[in-house]
């Protein structure tokens, strides 16, 4: 189960998703301003969609369909199963969203999604631009209204996100860091009340060691956490797993600044790992949750 470097030549790769109909990933090269495919069966690379409005997180449905966090669209968009595209979210009490930056879809059709400034910060992400939203906030989209509402708003900078299995938690990366060395760069946890659309109980689930910090992350059926590891110390870039009390069970490590990461292949026992410029996968001895 060795890691294998299947696809290279970006810029920053970032956000990958799988799609078992296609047995393919599509993830973003956000200041190529374009959505790649990298396709399982024949190791195949093709570019899925350019411009991708500097596309950040990626992720899918149940309905099979692709969402994405735009950051020069300041919005989250759905890819219909026609190739039309609707937008998903784009404004908050009538202002822009800052620049979406990963997004969950729950069981029960709810998006939610993190909103810090990354995307317009300057030109190379996206595009630079004042922020609208006074708070860097954490989203969730009513599944029959369409209704955007903030479910946190004490966040730095909130990133990557994502339900354990059973989608009675949800973890979302603080990366303040970025912002000061004060500022926190560690996972947090909440307790999940879907039907109410609510997150209760916030504890730090595990911190980062400084001054690496982690973008994005998965859980396995079994509860576990793998997060992404880089800008740091070198010997840190790769991945982590966290027991799902937040203990430390093992690393992955990998040449290059790791941002995200996905479960994929036939068995959902296929990491896929985005590194900079390059995709990397290895084969582990779990499943991915179902859906990421």
């Amino acid at each position: 189960m060795a890691v294998e470097r299947v696809a290279t030549g970006f810029r920053w790769a970032e956000g990958p998703v799988y799609f078992p109909a296609g047995r393919y990933v599509l993830f973003s090269d956000i200041p190529n301003n374009r959505i790649m495919r990298f396709s399982e069966d024949d190791g195949h690379v093709s570019v899925y969609r350019q411009p991708s409005m500097n596309s950040n997180g990626n992720t899918i449905d149940r309905e099979g369909r692709l969402l994405t966090c735009e950051h020069s669209g300041r919005r989250v968009t759905r890819t219909e199963l026609d190739g039309s595209i609707t937008i998903v979210a784009d404004k908050y009490n009538g202002k822009r969203l800052n620049s979406p930056n990963d997004v969950v879809v729950a069981s029960d059709g709810s998006i939610w999604f993190t909103d810090p400034v990354y995307g317009i910060g300057g030109f190379y992400e996206g595009v630079k631009a004042n922020p609208e939203q006074e708070k860097h906030n954490v989203y969730r989209v009513d599944p029959k209204s369409g209704d955007i509402k903030v479910v946190v708003d004490d966040f730095v900078e909130p990133n990557g996100l994502a339900f354990a299995p059973d989608e009675k938690k949800i973890y979302i990366i603080d990366t303040g860091f970025t912002d000061g060395p004060d500022n926190p760069s560690h996972i947090r946890v909440f307790d999940v009340d879907l039907a109410a659309g609510k997150l209760s109980n916030s504890k730090v689930f595990a911190e980062m060691p400084k001054p690496s910090i982690t973008d994005g992350l998965r859980t396995d059926r079994d509860g576990r956490v793998w997060c992404s590891v880089g800008w740091g110390d070198p010997n840190e870039d790769g991945v982590r797993c966290y027991t799902a009390d937040g203990d430390l069970l093992g690393k992955i490590h990998i040449p290059e600044t790791v941002a995200n990461l996905c479960f994929g292949g036939q068995q959902r026992n296929r990491l896929y790992i985005c590194g900079s410029s390059s995709l990397y996968a290895v084969y582990t001895s779990v499943q991915g949750a179902m859906k990421p």
